[in-house]
């Protein structure tokens, strides 16, 4: 792995990339190809929970219904990706180091960072309880909760290398899974005529449109969020917009529609059991290759939020490798506990809490701009970032503004969090720009003398970084 020497941001400490760069900008020496990147992004986007989240659709839409909400689901996706991994490879940060200069402060990253490592030890654990549930029922003899340990165990120590073992494994298990997948499917759906699927009415209660695209965007959202901490390694923006089209479009339309065929043939939500019960052990295995190829990076991600928050809250600079471990454990525990059942309704509470962080790092980094003068000037000079505010006030109202607006159902929920916390945020951070520039010019008029003194005076009063 690239021990190149670099800076930490916070501290100015020299560290090396054995730590996957957990807390400072990665090197140009470590950036990778768009191809190597993008496999991993595929691999998230087309996962088995796509299957779930199809499955869900279908059961309770029909299928020209299920396709509005994907569609609408993945523009979203796409557009949020693109943006936060475009600032993700100019500044090479993961998410929610960048987050201190990109809307939150210092300490607000700490927050972004334990929802991140919460959320994704969470989807780890579900993960692992989906693999745990398969292989159970293709070997009744065993229980589950030996195979969570076991899955658990495995994923951990892939993650634990970093990210080009991650990458090696993608190359692996995407072919394996979409192989494996496209046979399994065939078995399963070659006793119903895809016309008949396709005008079928859904078999289970109806689902409106805005719980569809709400269940879409939940299910991927925290995957579009923690875009920074795989677009890092990218060498170009161009590398991120490739990468998104090609992996966002294909997996939600080609496998969250094959899972809303699926609900229909089989006339359950249950995609688990229909791919594992029609296909046997073929079946599993596309459960254990989907389940080893997005998991590596839900538990890569909340390490690096857990990380961060350390960091921020105690000063202490923690390992990734040990946050790994005790991240997997937990996610393992987790996964035995059944957190698998309970998947729906955690997918709309993440839809609820997660949009609008992604709102107001995009409209910050983008609209706003405060922080970008002071990141580029580090980028140029070679030099870590000043530290910012502790605290950004108008983030933390952004974010409850979006998270009050979901929990009112005003809409969709994933839809209108992330709507309103960008709302919020832009106007915000525009009416402070504008009163800063306003104060300048003011000052400036008591002449040069003046105009210093004043000048000194308004960038004292203004919050490092943001």
């Amino acid at each position: 792995m690239n021990s190149h020497p670099v800076l930490d941001p916070a501290s100015g400490a020299r560290t090396v990339g054995h730590d996957d760069y957990s807390l400072v900008r990665v090197p140009e020496s470590a950036r990778r190809s768009w191809i190597s990147v993008a496999v991993q992004r595929f691999g998230q986007v087309s996962s088995f929970q796509q299957f779930m989240v199809g499955a869900i659709l279908g059961y309770g839409m029909t299928f020209w219904d299920a396709v509005l909400a994907i569609t609408v689901g993945s523009v979203l996706l796409e557009t949020i990706t693109i943006l936060l991994g475009v600032a993700g490879v100019r500044e090479g940060l993961s998410t929610s180091v960048l987050a201190r200069w990109a809307g939150f402060g210092r300490r607000g990253s700490a927050l972004v960072g334990m929802l991140v490592a919460i959320s994704l030890a969470g989807w780890f654990g579900v993960q692992n309880g989906v693999f745990a549930q398969g292989m159970h029922d293709l070997a009744p003899w065993s229980s589950e909760w030996q195979w969570a340990l076991l899955g658990g165990a495995a994923i951990t120590a892939v993650t634990t290398y970093g990210f080009r073992t991650m990458a090696w494994v993608g190359c692996l298990t995407v072919p394996a899974f979409l192989a494996l997948a496209l046979v399994s499917i065939v078995d399963a759906l070659r006793s119903h005529p895809l016309s008949e699927l396709v005008a079928a009415e859904p078999p289970g209660p109806p689902l409106s449109l805005g719980a569809g695209v709400t269940l879409v965007s939940g299910a991927f959202v925290l995957g579009a969020i923690m875009t920074p901490d795989m677009t890092r390694f990218n060498r170009r923006a161009s590398d991120v917009v490739k990468q998104t089209l090609l992996s966002v479009t294909l997996g939600e339309y080609a496998i969250g529609l094959i899972g809303v065929l699926l609900a229909h043939a089989a006339r359950t939500d249950d995609v688990v059991g229909i791919v594992t019960s029609s296909s046997g052990v073929l079946g599993t295995l596309v459960l254990a290759t989907a389940i080893l190829k997005i998991n590596d990076w839900n538990l890569y991600s909340s390490s690096l939020g857990l990380v961060n928050a350390v960091h921020v809250l105690t000063g202490r600079r923690v390992g990734r490798v040990p946050v790994t471990v005790a991240l997997g454990a937990l996610g393992t525990l987790l996964s035995a506990a059944g957190i698998v059942h309970a998947f729906a309704g955690f997918l709309t509470a993440v839809g609820m809490l997660a949009p609008p962080v992604a709102g107001i790092v995009i409209a910050e980094y983008h609209l706003v701009r405060a922080c970008r003068p002071v990141l580029q000037d580090a980028r140029r000079a070679g030099t870590p970032p000043p530290d910012p505010a502790d605290w950004a006030p108008r983030a933390l109202v952004s974010w409850a503004a979006g998270t009050a607006a979901a929990v009112a159902g005003l809409g969709s929920a994933a839809l209108t969090s992330l709507a309103v916390a960008f709302t919020v945020q832009t106007v915000l951070g525009r009416v402070r720009v504008a009163r800063l520039r306003a104060g300048r010019l003011r000052f400036g008029r008591f002449g040069r003398g003046g105009g210093a003194e004043a000048s000194a005076h308004v960038t004292a009063a203004t919050p490092k970084g943001t």
